[in-house]
C-alpha cells in the first residue's frame, strides 16, 4: 500500500509536522502520565481506524515497558480490570473527545468531572491537548492511507 501523499517528504506537510511535533513534546514533557499518554493516543487511534498511529503507538509503549495484556485490551477498557480509575477517566474523555460529533452537547459534564477528580489542571491540559493532537495526526494519516507495520521506536526523534 502506498500514501497518497508523501507527508515527510512534502514541504508543506513537512513544516507542519515540525510544528505539530514540537506542540507534542509539550505534553510529552508534561506532568501527565507517560502511560497514560500513551492508553490514550492508542485509544483515539483505534477509535480513527489508524493504523500508522497504532503501529507507532503501541510500540512506543511496549519498547516504555507497558504490558500486552493491558495494550491488548485498550479497546475494551470499560470491561478490563487492568486499568486504573485514572486511566478509566482519561480513556473515557479520549473517547469523548474523539467522538465529539456523535454527541449534540460536546463532552459530558460528567466524563469531565471524572478526570478532574484524578487529574490537575496541568494534567487535564496535557489531556485535552493530547486528544486533540492524536485526531490531527489520526486525520491526516487516515486522509493519506498512511501505511502502517514499518515503525521502529523512536525513528521519528
Amino acid at each position: 500500500m502506498d500514501a497518497r501523499l508523501n507527508i515527510f517528504a512534502n514541504p508543506v506537510t513537512g513544516t507542519f509536522f515540525k510544528y505539530l511535533n514540537s506542540a507534542g513534546k509539550v505534553v510529552t514533557n508534561s506532568p501527565l502520565p507517560a502511560a497514560t499518554q500513551e492508553l490514550v493516543k492508542i485509544r483515539a487511534s483505534q477509535i480513527n481506524g489508524c493504523g500508522m498511529c497504532l503501529d507507532m503507538h503501541t510500540k512506543d509503549a511496549t519498547a516504555a515497558g507497558e504490558t500486552a495484556q493491558r495494550l491488548n485490551l485498550v479497546a475494551s477498557w470499560r470491561e478490563a480490570t487492568a486499568f486504573s480509575e485514572a486511566e478509566r477517566a482519561a480513556l473515557e474523555l479520549a473517547e469523548q473527545g474523539t467522538r465529539i460529533a456523535d454527541a449534540a452537547g460536546g463532552v459530558p459534564d460528567e466524563v469531565w468531572a471524572n478526570a478532574a477528580k484524578h487529574y490537575d489542571e496541568d494534567q487535564l491540559a496535557a489531556l485535552v491537548t493530547l486528544i486533540a493532537l492524536i485526531n490531527t495526526y489520526n486525520r491526516i494519516n487516515v486522509i493519506v492511507r498512511q501505511p502502517a507495520g514499518d515503525y521502529q521506536p523512536g525513528m521519528f526523534g
